[in-house]
């Protein structure tokens, strides 16, 4: 009896088959995107609808308001590359008007956060140059889930509750929309946002009035967002509201109507970093998504094949190796557009062979040790977080740990799809979350946040100015294998995005782990460096372990140095992934949350 299954315990099977697969962090847009993989559409017009519904199902996570990085594989273009939805800076967000406003930093909550909303112009770019379906096609489902209602989920409900008397007492237009009746929903409350609802339905309309051309459908739709009816309702409310945010005052907005019609999101070739059979392929220097390629650039100088995933030396070395990347991430990254970033540097043999004799085997660094290149970079000076950090397991499954004012510290969502031909699409939307501002009444969503991860300081390179890039922490990955795409994932978490994906990458190639496995596998982060989000704090040394790590690991890294916290069973990352090999389509999801599913025949 005991060959009847002989392969090791997950808490879900690898989906596989020749179709077609989808994972997602929420099992309503799985659907969604399965369903428009079913009715003739490729990966890219799943993706479109897929995100469009996370926006609905997970408002506590992404919004229209906010911003994605996108990763495809186009067969037909025959190349991987980068969809850059991160919208700038206002035109009027300068350092010096902050500063007159009494700010240090920029608030991680309130209108004074918000940069141009870059979702909806990103999809339409996708739908436009790589699908093939109609906007009804991708729209529809979006818009009935936001009509009808759907199952609201605990950690929505959670988020609510936080934020509630912030709602009650200051942004009452969320309070209309999210305390329907007067009082936070319960778990698995048919929710509806009637008003978004009615926005995404008046942009299906002015873009049906262009006639039955798909693409001139689409171009009806983007003016009717920057350039219409959208940007005109978010430049009012910018100009009129007076909006509390997490400084404890009051502040206007900067965004304008004339900031939304000036942008568009732009396309670029990803960054790329050879690991083995491997090429992992990621957004540039205005993501975090570098990290994970300095982090290889430092590991493949040891052997970690044959290693325990769940060891002591796995963990620590992944560990060093992260903080060492995370001190380049502070102290170099930023808009390319508007500073020089050392990237051919920082991923260079040369450097790396000097920053990796920094890595101890036996004891955990307690600095923080930025690398130096001559010319480049920028001071960073740390802020220590006091005491113990709360939620640790709401904050580790890469739910928000929100404050009474709505501040952030983790967030997003992630979804990953491959179609029969082989298309490939890997995205990480996120921004606009309900708890970033106050809902616009005319619209049924509010503005992102991205803002708070500008400095101000002139002379760092992520230093806030208009029309450049926050560095965001949206991290989507490929990776091909002996030069074939192969690979698609990513995770929710802000700044743990690209611990996890890495981790997850390492117990794939070193561990031989399937999909599914390198998912459930016990998992970490450490909070070494400073956070992105407001107040920007950093806890040196300090390493959160899922409680599933072996205790016999766990006190070997206290052994070492490290200063370790326990979170819950499951309480570390919300992975998704998906892969091709020949005509084979696998895909898994993550248990954790209890939100995320595949799909795939």
């Amino acid at each position: 009896m005991s060959n009847i299954n002989p392969d090791p315990f997950t808490t879900r099977p690898e989906i596989e088959g020749t179709f077609g697969v989808i994972t997602s962090t929420h099992w309503i847009a799985t659907a969604v995107g399965m369903a428009t993989l079913e009715k003739g559409g490729n990966a890219f017009d799943a993706g479109v609808a897929t995100a469009f519904t996370l926006q609905v199902v997970e408002p506590h996570l992404n919004g229209p308001g906010g911003d994605v990085p996108i990763i495809v594989h186009d067969i037909k273009r025959g190349k991987t590359e980068v969809i850059c939805g991160q919208g700038p800076a206002p035109a009027k967000a300068t350092i010096a008007h902050y500063r007159s406003e009494g700010l240090e930093m920029v608030p991680g909550t309130g209108l004074l956060a918000a940069c141009v909303p870059g979702t909806f112009e990103s999809w339409m770019l996708l739908l436009r140059d790589y699908g093939t379906l109609k906007l009804r096609d991708v729209l529809e489902p979006a818009i009935s889930y936001a009509r009808d209602g759907y199952p609201l989920v605990e950690r929505a409900s959670a988020t609510i509750k936080t934020v509630e008397q912030l709602f009650r007492k200051h942004w009452t237009t969320s309070a209309d929309v999210y305390l329907p009746d007067g009082a936070v929903p319960k778990p698995g409350t048919l929710f509806t946002n009637k008003r978004l609802a009615e926005t995404y339905t008046r942009i299906l309309k002015e873009a049906e009035s262009a006639g039955g051309d798909r693409v001139a459908q689409i171009e009806r739709a983007r003016q009717a967002w920057s350039k219409g009816f959208v940007a005109e309702a978010i430049d009012k409310f910018c100009r009129t509201q007076d909006v509390m945010d997490v400084s404890g005052s009051p502040h206007r907005g900067v965004l304008t109507a004339d900031d939304m019609a000036r942008w568009q999101p732009t396309i670029e070739a990803p960054l790329t970093y050879d690991y083995g059979r491997y090429t992992v392929q990621k957004a540039g220097v205005w993501s975090q998504g570098p990290v994970m390629l300095q982090q290889l650039a430092l590991l493949k100088g040891f052997d970690l094949d044959g290693l325990d995933p769940a060891g002591p030396d796995f963990i620590h070395l992944q560990i060093e190796c992260a903080k060492l990347a995370y001190a380049d991430r502070e102290t170099f990254y930023g808009d390319p557009k508007f500073t020089d970033i050392p990237i051919e540097t920082l991923l260079s043999d040369s450097y790396n062979d000097e920053r990796r004799k920094l890595v101890s085997k036996d004891h955990a660094s307690l600095e923080f040790r930025p690398g130096s290149v001559e010319g480049f970079g920028g001071v960073v000076k740390l802020r220590h977080a006091e005491g113990h950090r709360e939620a640790v397991g709401a904050m580790g499954a890469g739910e928000p740990t929100v404050g009474r004012f709505g501040e952030v510290r983790g967030d997003t969502v992630h979804f990953d799809i491959i179609d029969k031909a082989g298309n490939m699409i890997s995205a990480t939307p996120s921004g606009g979350w309900l708890q970033s501002s106050p809902v616009i009444p005319e619209l049924g969503f509010c503005l992102g946040s991205r803002a708070q991860m500008f400095w101000l300081e002139e002379n760092h390179p992520a230093a806030l100015a208009p029309g450049k890039r926050p560095r965001t922490t949206l991290s989507p990955s490929m990776a091909l294998r002996d030069g074939e795409p192969y690979l698609a994932w990513g995770s929710p978490g802000g700044d743990q995005q690209d611990q996890w994906i890495t981790q997850f990458f390492l117990r794939h190639v070193h561990a031989k782990l399937n999909l599914q496995e390198a998912i459930d596998a016990p998992a970490w982060h450490s909070e070494h460096f400073p956070i992105s989000f407001w107040p920007r704090t950093a806890r040196p040394g300090v390493l959160v372990l899922e409680n599933r790590v072996p205790k016999s690991t766990i006190d070997e890294l206290k052994r070492r140095g490290h200063v370790v916290e326990i979170g819950p069973d499951w309480s570390e990352g919300r992975l998704t992934a998906a892969s091709k090999v020949g005509p084979r389509r696998r895909a898994a999801a993550n248990p954790r949350g209890m939100q995320g599913y595949a799909a795939g025949r």
